[in-house]
């Protein structure tokens, strides 16, 4: 999996767009104005980090080389995950949902509702 295709696979989930708003260095993808994923515009191989329940998060630490602590964010709640092909791509893929989900799970009711009508 490539950059393209993560950053197409972002943005097919409902609702999103994406952003930089750190730069060119770095590519957001948010839905109704919250993050849910970042990836560098150059790494190779690429990463993207993702939100995460915190014991999922440990699990997929302890489970996977490629999956770190998020860079620059708050080590809890966020993994960065190097997409190398030592994860498989639907692995890296239910990622991107669990991430969308839970920043979809935490937005206003009417958010959720105007979502939801798109």
């Amino acid at each position: 999996m490539d950059r393209t295709a993560l950053r197409d696979y972002c943005l097919s989930k409902k609702g999103a767009i994406a952003e930089f708003p750190f730069g060119p260095e770095a590519e957001v993808f948010k839905v109704a104005g919250k993050m849910f994923g970042l990836v560098p515009t150059d790494a190779d191989p690429p990463t993207i980090s993702l939100k995460c329940d915190p014991t999922l998060a440990e699990m997929l630490r302890q489970t996977y080389a490629a999956v770190i602590p998020g860079y620059h964010l708050n080590k809890r709640h966020w993994n960065t995950v190097t997409v190398d092909g030592s994860i498989p791509d639907d692995e890296v893929l239910e990622m991107i949902d669990h991430s969308y989900e839970l920043v979809v799970r935490g937005l206003k009711k009417a958010d959720r509702e105007k979502l939801e009508r798109q």
